[in-house]
């Protein structure tokens, strides 16, 4: 009788190939043990898709014999910052960390942030004290699916590229008051105008129009305007390094304008000279 042919294998890995030869039965893989070989080395071969940058979680809570500091938009209270194990590395990464993430069950006036990593969600931090952020506020109902896509104009990027050169993303945050939640976009740079107007846009642009916050909803505040910012001492020249800038640049503004008020105003004339419709016959 004639010999059957051998099964072709080549380029196929060696955990899925059945080798002819092996004389023990017990070490050729059934179909499904196949299967589940592939599964897993195709799995293996799969490469997590990075993020630009890492990220990480903060999560400030309400210490209960703290009371929330008095102010006219309700946005300063006293907190426990707590960095979360997880940092973010990846879209996997993210999604998972997302998606376990029970917003509904953050408690009145705590709040989450996520950050690039190397900055604090704190208005005195080294890298935040010239910056500033945008808060939207939006009802409760619709809170966790604006936080989704805010984070998501983060990580991707999109919020980066619509900054003035120089200028930087520092993180987005979501905190939660009786009816709503409060969520913000943190940047560098808070004398930059194209950044702050930018920001806006972009997170108007990308909203679709059902989650989109009403404009008397949203504002734009410097976190050294806010009642209890404090900078540490040796950050403290920095800060009014920029405030001179800033009335410097308005100093100069005011004059410019006044300037082009004071100009003499040149009337033109014909050859026969200036009239008027009431001198015309």
């Amino acid at each position: 009788m004639s010999r059957l042919p051998a099964l072709f294998t080549r380029n196929i890995p060696s955990s899925l190939s059945q080798s002819s030869s092996d004389p023990n039965p017990d070490n050729i893989a059934s179909p499904a043990e196949q299967r589940d070989d592939a599964k897993r080395n195709f799995l293996k071969a799969m490469r997590p898709l990075p993020t630009q940058h890492y990220w990480d979680v903060y999560y400030d809570r309400q210490a209960k014999d703290q009371q929330p500091a008095k102010s006219t938009d309700g946005a300063e209270y006293k907190a426990q910052l707590v960095q979360l194990g997880t940092q973010i590395e990846s879209v996997q990464d993210f999604w998972r960390y997302n998606n376990n993430t029970p917003v509904d069950q953050i408690k009145m006036r705590e709040s989450i942030y996520l950050f690039k990593s190397g900055f604090k969600p704190v208005w005195e931090d080294r890298r935040n004290i010239n910056g500033g952020s945008w808060t939207f506020r939006v009802p409760k109902g619709i809170g966790k699916d604006v936080w989704t896509h805010v984070q998501l104009l983060a990580i991707g990027e999109q919020l980066q590229e619509v900054l003035e050169e120089g200028d930087q993303i520092c993180g987005v945050g979501l905190s939660v008051r009786f009816n709503s939640h409060l969520i913000s976009v943190w940047h560098r740079e808070s004398d930059k105008k194209k950044s702050v107007d930018g920001i806006l846009q972009c997170v108007l642009d990308n909203l679709p129009a059902e989650l989109r916050p009403k404009p008397d909803n949203y504002f734009y505040k410097k976190h050294s305007d806010h009642a209890g910012f404090k900078a540490p001492p040796e950050l403290q020249a920095v800060l009014d390094s920029q405030k001179a800038r800033e009335a410097a640049a308005a100093a100069k503004a005011a004059a410019a304008a006044a300037a082009a008020d004071e100009a003499p105003q040149v009337q033109a004339t014909g050859a026969e000279g200036s009239s008027t419709a009431g001198d015309n016959p």
